[in-house]
């Protein structure tokens, strides 16, 4: 390691291009934070990376000029590859990293394979049940993986795995249950009457918008309000049928405090990326499930699936009639004996140690002397231009 004796060990994670890889990077990142490491952040130039790392305070952010693979333009995504290799070597000759930790997704291999030039130890995390195809890839080659699923530790043949879980941010908690009246008063909604949250996430949100507006006709008079996440280019249309149909809402684009949003919610209709079902494990929040079809690999069916084998969700497919919308949401919202078997079900999903369980293998594996956090009871097995800020 280029490092003086004094100097603080440098931890890269690159963590980019969906919510679902940044915030459990950011989770990992506070956690090695603490027991004294430096952390770099390696994020895309997508906006949902550029505006969540603004409250990213004390860490190193790179923004590596990768783009995923679309339409089969296998070109610029070779293109972008190797502009993201070469930012990420640049930036690890000026400070050496201890390690590289890869949480998935198209901005996740070029740093472990620059890393590995430098001859630095390389860590992944896969949240999905169904391996991404990056790390995938990249499992064959790093020292540990770390999995959110047991059972996709075969599909990834990594030399070591280690079941964590998926971390989520310290703000999410389940005491949440305990009082959602303030957060609903935060958010301008009625804090004694039944919350509605429908998120469809970055990539998937116009057809689960559709979905809900087909059953909003059956979903009048219920005394039920929503808070409606509709992404960026359905606010008006999806606005405009609440008001049609007499339906109290709040609608917005998009919201970065994710965990008010949970806590102000008595049910909530998703797509089923494993960080979402983290958070909602962790807030113990009773939802319906919508796997996003076009998922690489169907891998939020096969995440939804588990959840719903255990009774700590209920899957819903988009193909769904609006009949079976109402029904399903009138069970998880109207029946109180009904959302507490699925509050107790997903307590088995939550992970609280994860990130901090993620932090310390990877310190062991160093060397490094560090304190060791309990990890409540977590089950251990199985060309682009160098663009780099710290946040202060």
């Amino acid at each position: 390691m280029n490092s003086s004796a004094n100097e603080k060990p440098l931890i890269a994670i690159a963590c980019g291009g969906t919510g679902g890889h940044l915030f459990p990077g950011l989770a990992v990142a506070r956690q090695l934070q603490a027991r004294g490491c430096d952390v770099a952040l390696l994020i895309s130039p997508k906006e949902v990376d550029q505006q969540a790392v603004k409250s990213a305070s004390g860490l190193e952010i790179l923004t590596l000029p990768a783009v995923g693979l679309q339409n089969r333009n296998y070109f610029s995504f070779a293109k972008s590859f190797w502009s993201s290799f070469r930012a990420a070597q640049k930036f690890f000759k000026q400070r050496q990293p201890a390690a590289v930790l890869a949480m998935g997704g198209f901005t996740s291999a070029p740093p472990v394979f620059a890393a590995k030039f430098c001859g630095e130890k390389t860590f992944l995390h896969e949240s999905n049940t169904i391996p991404g195809r990056a790390n995938r890839l990249l499992a064959r080659f790093v020292d540990m993986a770390f999995i959110g699923f047991p059972e996709s530790a075969a599909r990834l043949r990594a030399q070591k795995t280690v079941v964590t879980g998926t971390p989520v941010r310290p703000q999410f908690s389940e005491c949440r249950i305990l009082n959602p009246e303030s957060n609903r008063r935060a958010l301008g909604l009625d804090p004694n009457s039944p919350v509605i949250l429908i998120v469809g996430g970055s990539q998937g949100a116009r057809g689960l918008n559709d979905l809900i507006l087909s059953a909003l006709p059956l979903l009048q008079n219920r005394g039920w309000q929503f808070l409606h996440l509709t992404g960026a280019s359905d606010f008006e249309r999806v606005n405009a049928a609440y008001a049609a149909n007499g339906i109290k809402a709040i609608v917005k684009p998009f919201m970065v405090e994710m965990n008010m949003a949970l806590g102000a919610a008595t049910a909530c209709i998703s797509r089923s990326g494993a960080s979402s079902l983290a958070e909602m494990a962790a807030m113990r929040l009773p939802s319906l499930l919508v796997p996003l079809p076009t998922a690489a690999d169907n891998h939020q069916y096969f995440n939804a699936l588990a959840f719903d084998k255990t009774g700590a969700a209920k899957l819903l497919e988009q193909k769904s009639s609006p009949e079976k919308v109402a029904a399903m949401l009138a069970e998880i919202v109207g029946d109180a004996t009904a959302r507490q078997q699925i509050q107790s079900a997903l307590a088995q999903w939550h992970a609280p140690g994860a990130a901090a369980e993620i932090a310390q293998n990877i310190l062991n594996a160093l060397g490094e002397k560090s304190s060791v956090v309990p990890k409540s009871g977590q089950q251990t097995g199985m060309k682009g231009e160098l663009n780099l800020k710290v946040v202060a």
